[in-house]
């Protein structure tokens, strides 16, 4: 019995002692430091409009396809009607092979899709991006190019002309990080607030 309490005993201590460390002071301390030093990634990098009310996360992408707005990447993706009223918004990556002929003709649907809405571009080949998902489903981010091939959309929806819209692209876009990983993008949730005078400066 005294071998069993001479066990337990510190075995319990170091539970509890690691417990209050990892679990709670850890904890506390990383939440603290990122409030201080990065209180709006921290919070969810929310972008709001003009009037103040949350529209969104500037790193999680929302389903948007409204004339003379900026279109992103293809989601797999379900709005639901809550009880509340409010809806709930589902995401989720697709698991399709690249050989899976079911995935071939979403691609070709999509490319069809993106074709009638602008004849203009009908001999102007689509980015990918514009007709495969991303590896989230909610990628909030397109290239320059396929933020670029739907210039003459817009133009035509918007009523706006080129310098404009590009200067939209430019506000709304980020370029590699420090300087040398990924590539430049544009956000398409703060374009489309851009492109409707909704963003809050």
């Amino acid at each position: 019995m005294e071998n069993i309490k001479s066990t337990l005993r510190p075995a319990l201590g170091m539970l509890l002692a690691f417990t209050v460390l990892c679990g709670m002071l850890y904890t506390l301390l990383v939440t603290g430091l990122l409030q201080a030093a990065f209180s709006w990634q921290a919070n969810g990098s929310l972008l709001l409009d003009r009037e103040g009310r949350t529209v969104g996360s500037l790193y999680l992408a929302q389903p948007d396809r409204a004339s003379g707005h900026l279109w992103g990447r293809p989601q797999p993706a379900a709005v639901e009607k809550l009880q509340s009223g409010e809806s709930a918004f589902y995401g989720a990556p697709s698991n399709l092979s690249p050989a899976s002929a079911e995935l071939g003709q979403q691609l070709l649907q999509r490319i069809t899709a993106l074709r009638a809405a602008d004849p203009e571009q009908s001999a102007a080949s689509i980015p990918v991006d514009l007709v495969t998902a991303s590896g989230s489903g909610l990628d909030p981010e397109i290239s320059l190019a396929a933020a670029r091939w739907q210039l003459p959309r817009l133009e035509r929806e918007t009523g706006r002309s080129r310098q404009e819209l590009q200067a939209v692209l430019e506000q709304a876009s980020e370029g590699r990080f420090l300087g040398i990983f990924g590539e430049p993008r544009v956000n398409v949730l703060k374009a489309n607030l851009l492109l409707d005078g909704r963003l809050q400066n």
